[in-house]
């Protein structure tokens, strides 16, 4: 007589072999998460800003929306300085700090912002930056992992995991611009994690991180590399980002 055993059924080989194999895929994840963490962090800095305000009376209410302080995130792109971050991060700064992940505090000074695209870049003068490198937005896939890393609530190097949850997203600006081509993820994000990266599995910039339905969970919003890299670019060269308009006039 024969014995049969059917498919999914494990024999005693296969159940010593499966645990080891999940072990595998998870140890394998966590790496990833680690070295793009490594990879990454260190080009990840807090910034602080000062806009107009009576200090004295609203010190104590800088949580409050109208108040003259606030944080965000941002990341080095060069070797010079120049530090990539949102526009609603730094818009109408009247004072631009920046912390370093080896504790330097230094002044920035603002390069230019686009509201349109909510980014920005301001400028910091130091020696022995590190470095983040932008990756090709446009070869992203569904599903992919997704990391964020920045300073929600003031926690320095906060890193959360997700995955890219879904491409070609539209998202108003504060400016009500319509920002085309964003990227969705579930990789957590808080207040203060503004303007930090969205990084890949291979450490490199995939969106710049800038929105979240606070009433949902794992909704969250990154503006992509590809159109970050292109503002950018024009923001050190010419400060703005020109764009041209068509007006159209009625007549009766």
């Amino acid at each position: 007589m024969q014995t049969f055993i059917a498919n999914d059924t494990p024999t005693d080989d296969q159940s010593a072999f499966l645990p080891n194999k999940d072990f595998a895929l998870l140890d394998a994840y966590s790496r990833t998460v680690i070295n793009v963490t490594q990879t990454v962090s260190k080009a990840v800095v807090q910034i602080k800003v000062q806009r107009p305000g009576n200090n004295r009376r609203q010190a104590n209410t800088s949580r409050q929306p109208n108040s003259p302080f606030g944080s965000g995130s941002g990341f080095i792109i060069s070797s010079d300085g120049y530090i990539v971050t949102n526009s609603h991060v730094v818009s109408k700064a009247t004072k631009i700090e920046v912390t370093l992940q080896d504790g330097r505090f230094l002044p920035a000074k603002l390069i230019g912002d686009d509201p349109a695209t909510d980014l920005a870049v301001v400028q910091i003068n130091a020696d022995n930056l590190k470095v983040a490198q932008f990756g090709d937005s446009d070869q992203l896939q569904v599903g992919q992992l997704a990391v964020a890393i920045g300073n929600p609530y003031g926690f320095q190097s906060t890193v959360t995991a997700g995955v890219v949850s879904a491409l070609g997203r539209t998202l108003r600006s504060e400016g009500g611009r319509l920002i085309d081509d964003v990227i969705q993820t579930d990789a957590a994000l808080n207040p203060g994690n503004s303007g930090g990266p969205l990084v890949d599995s291979s450490g490199r910039i995939i969106g710049v991180n800038t929105a979240v339905i606070q009433s949902a969970q794992g909704i969250c919003f990154a503006v992509a590399s590809n159109l970050a890299q292109y503002v950018v670019g024009k923001l050190i060269l010419e400060g703005k980002v020109r764009r041209g308009y068509i007006g159209i006039a009625g007549q009766l």
